[in-house]
């Protein structure tokens, strides 16, 4: 486990702040979609070539690939479960962590970092530090949470697909598919979360892009998508900082971006996701069982 129960606030606090810095919340940096927060702004200097065509970059028909499940594993030793990501899933993780450290036999790791995403591998190539991370600290489940930093163009096989056309699309799609494919190809266990309503309807408007997509590879992999615009809006389908908590009484769930949570917000959005787990590893049929006594 890389961080105890009693430095997960002050862990939260930092992701948080930072993030605040870094993610995109509708001012210059929506305004140039190839700049990487924290990186360098050199493939916006170059003109986009001429456009590949987007059925090379469509991914293949996918088989759903079999791997260990989660109650074979338990059944095993522990269950070792990473969180993926950027600056959300840092709360992500902090959430899940909170909601399954008292399971026995479950680890919950972080491996998320701020600043980070699908679009700009020049700045941080996710697929080959998550190659890394899992060789260094092997898991058998997966949760992955990415796309606040990915709405801006990108570079694959010298080409610039600028955010939201169908070559961009195509190329989101391809590095998804490589992502989940890395990961199945250690045997893990893949679980997407989707992104939550945002303030800014403008960057509202690209996050359901990214999401689109992310739903549209779900489903031809066979992975698992815990969406989170339902329980991130109020009735109306609309964007609200507070909603009903635990007891029923308004609680503020998100933090003054407009884009991140609080620490109520990201369990609000842990839950389900611990939920899914917990099913799949048998965990909640075990808590049902009567407790007898001799």
């Amino acid at each position: 486990m890389r961080a105890g129960i009693n430095g997960l606030t002050a862990a939260l606090v930092v992701g948080v702040v930072i993030g605040l810095m870094l993610t995109p919340d509708g001012r210059d940096w929506l305004r140039h979609p190839t700049l990487m927060l924290g990186g360098s702004a050199n493939a916006s200097a170059s003109p986009p070539t001429a456009m590949a065509p987007v059925e090379s970059l469509t991914p293949a028909p996918a088989a759903k690939a079999t791997v260990t499940p989660l109650k074979t594993r338990l059944a095993r030793g522990e269950l070792r479960i990473g969180v993926f990501g950027d600056s959300m899933a840092d709360g992500l993780w902090a959430a899940l962590y909170r909601d399954l450290h008292g399971e026995t036999g479950v680890a919950v790791t972080q491996f998320s970092a701020v600043s980070t995403g699908l679009s700009r591998y020049d700045y941080v190539d996710i697929q080959a530090k998550t190659a890394r991370q899992l060789s260094e600290t092997p898991v058998d489940a997966a949760v992955v949470m990415f796309g606040t930093n990915d709405a801006q163009g990108i570079s694959l096989d010298g080409v610039i697909h600028d955010f939201g056309t169908p070559g961009w699309k195509a190329a989101y799609g391809k590095r998804i598919d490589d992502l989940v494919g890395l990961m199945r190809s250690r045997d893990v266990v893949v679980y997407w979360v989707g992104l939550p309503k945002m303030k800014r309807a403008g960057f509202d408007a690209k996050m359901a892009v990214i999401n689109s997509v992310v739903r549209e590879r779900m489903t031809a992999l066979g992975v698992p998508l815990i969406e989170t615009t339902g329980v991130t809006a109020d009735a109306a389908g609309e964007y609200a900082a507070y909603l009903p908590g635990a007891n029923g009484r308004p609680q503020l769930m998100r933090a003054n971006d407009g884009i991140h949570m609080t620490m109520a917000g990201y369990r609000r959005i842990g839950a389900p996701v611990a939920e899914r787990l917990k099913r799949d590893a048998g965990l909640d049929a075990a808590a049902a069982q009567p407790q007898t006594t001799g």
